[in-house]
């Protein structure tokens, strides 16, 4: 998937969190699939996602983000 948010298939996200809405055709549909990056402030850790609303690709960064806290 060849994105703005990539140079070379790396992401460019440097801190905190940065999307990108873009169509794709699933089956006969088309439908709009938001690519998702957060990069922790913390430890420098990229988190990346494509999911069909924004507001998903939230809540699985916040489950990320969890866990990570869980294990400290």
């Amino acid at each position: 998937m060849a994105t703005k948010m990539n140079e070379n298939g790396v992401s460019t996200c440097k801190a905190g969190e940065k999307y990108e809405k873009f169509p794709m055709t699933v089956g006969r549909k088309r439908r709009t699939f938001y690519h998702y990056d957060y990069r922790d402030t913390e430890d420098n850790e990229l988190f990346s996602c494509v999911n069909p609303t924004l507001e998903e690709c939230r809540r699985r960064c916040n489950e990320w983000l969890k866990k990570k806290e869980d294990k400290k």
